[in-house]
């Protein structure tokens, strides 16, 4: 009995590599086995790179230059950071990736990018509860509601919120001085879907820049800066998960966010306060900021997002 070729064996059918025929030589290898979906990413992928390689005329220094830039990059990852993901963010990958999976979407709420500090899991929380546990910053009151796109409401739906501290800091970036888990929560709407909180207004953060992404916004003459936002995934059964921000109108980077996660449709008026008795009512001092969203989530298989090409 003759032995079985090894998986991936050479194919004496295909051509030899050269530079004019690169890309459709790669891609001939993948073997039956790949998947449709698969050969589909991995054989544009291909072309791209290597019309790119081309197209600059990348020289070996330059693609050593890069892989040592990614293996940097993989090297700064740690169970509390993603390198990879802030590199995507500043690249505006992140966001090329949302906009094109939310295409033709109607009526429900933008979304914007994840971020790199989604990485703990937020602590459940009671409606009206303060997720503030340092007690520096301007107080705010955050309200809104859930609803489907009928504007039926939403109950039960799960809120997750995460933002920096009033120096700009999420609790892992500075474990050694930031209560675990500060200003993070997981609420649940009410019965009118409903959801409320207490927190500090949200002020602007440079995104890490101590790595190679760092490296990268410093050659290419970048800020590191995002806008005052605050997180939000909200998600209810039935229902697709919308991953979203609100921004600070006021904001002076609201028109140069490091990560281009800035949407019109989020941006907010954090409006001050000046009411003793609703300050009594919702516990927060006397003068306070109040800011308002309202997330509209679409039913899951609903035929309102234009196929891809």
């Amino acid at each position: 009995m003759e032995p079985k070729s090894p998986r991936g064996a050479a194919r004496s059918e295909l051509p030899l590599f050269a530079e004019d025929t690169s890309a459709d030589v790669v891609g001939a290898s993948f073997g039956i086995e790949t998947s449709p979906r698969l050969r589909e990413i991995l054989t544009s992928l291909v072309v791209h790179l290597h019309d790119f390689a081309k197209d600059v005329r990348l020289t070996v220094e330059e693609w050593d230059a890069g892989i040592e830039f990614l293996t940097a990059t993989g090297r700064k990852c740690t169970p509390v950071r993603q390198e990879f993901i802030l590199l995507s963010d500043v690249l505006g990958l992140s966001m090329l990736v949302e906009t094109v999976n939310n295409r033709g979407v109607r009526e429900s709420t933008e979304q914007t990018v994840l971020g790199p500090f989604h990485v703990v899991e937020s602590p459940t929380r009671q409606l009206g509860d303060n997720i503030d546990a340092v007690g520096r910053g301007r107080p705010c009151l955050v309200t809104g509601s859930v609803r489907d796109i009928d504007g039926r409401a939403v109950a039960g739906a799960s809120v997750d919120v995460w933002q920096a501290d009033a120096d700009g800091f999420y609790d892992v970036q500075k474990p050694e001085e930031i209560p675990a888990q500060n200003l993070r929560g997981l609420f649940s709407t009410d019965d009118h879907g409903r959801f409320w909180f207490r927190t500090i207004v949200p002020r602007y953060y440079p995104i890490p820049e101590d790595g190679p992404v760092g490296d990268l916004l410093r050659a290419t003459g970048r800020h590191p800066n995002r806008p005052a936002h605050i997180h939000f995934i909200v998600s209810a059964t039935g229902f697709a998960s919308v991953t979203t921000h609100i921004f600070d109108r006021t904001d002076p980077y609201l028109q140069s966010d490091a990560v281009f996660g800035v949407k019109e449709s989020l941006v907010r008026d954090f409006e001050l306060i000046d009411d003793s008795e609703r300050a009594v009512e919702v516990d927060l001092p006397n003068p306070f900021y109040e800011v308002r969203f309202d997330c509209v989530l679409r039913p899951h298989g609903k035929d309102d997002v234009q196929a891809l090409p």
